[in-house]
């Protein structure tokens, strides 16, 4: 019988609650699942949006646009480089832009309402995690 394994990275500040946005988070909680049971979890530096000097003002006020310049989507790259060995990334929200990058990344973002991530952890194991795509801002 073949394993299966599963790469979750979520976005948090403390380890115990999702972040309500991807590009603020500090950490990535990475958390490997195999045959339905966790087996490891680690957490891992974020760069963020705050780590980007200089830019702090165009991130006050979202628009349609958010997150799609060339200065975005670099930094979306060295936000998702860290996770690169991840299937999936939950968040409670994030700009479309990243969202998209992530997809085009191959990693799998998940909009969750759930805000522990054990709880969320527990429904992907289950199959009763949901997206929701009206988190996107």
């Amino acid at each position: 019988m073949d394993t299966i394994t599963l790469k979750v990275a979520v976005v948090t500040d403390d380890g115990d609650v999702i972040s309500q946005h991807f590009g603020r988070a500090r950490y990535y909680e990475v958390i490997t699942i195999e045959n339905g049971s966790i087996v490891k979890r680690e957490r891992r530096e974020k760069v963020g949006h705050h780590t980007f000097a200089g830019n702090e003002a165009q991130h006050e006020h979202h628009g349609n646009n958010h997150g799609f310049d060339e200065a975005s989507r670099d930094k979306h790259a060295q936000m998702a480089v860290t996770i690169a060995d991840c299937q999936m990334l939950l968040a409670r929200g994030m700009g479309n832009g990243a969202y998209q990058h992530l997809s085009q990344s191959g990693i799998k973002p998940v909009l969750t309402e759930i805000s522990k991530i054990d709880d969320a952890v527990k429904a992907i194991i289950d199959g009763t995690i949901a997206d929701h795509p009206e988190r996107l801002h």
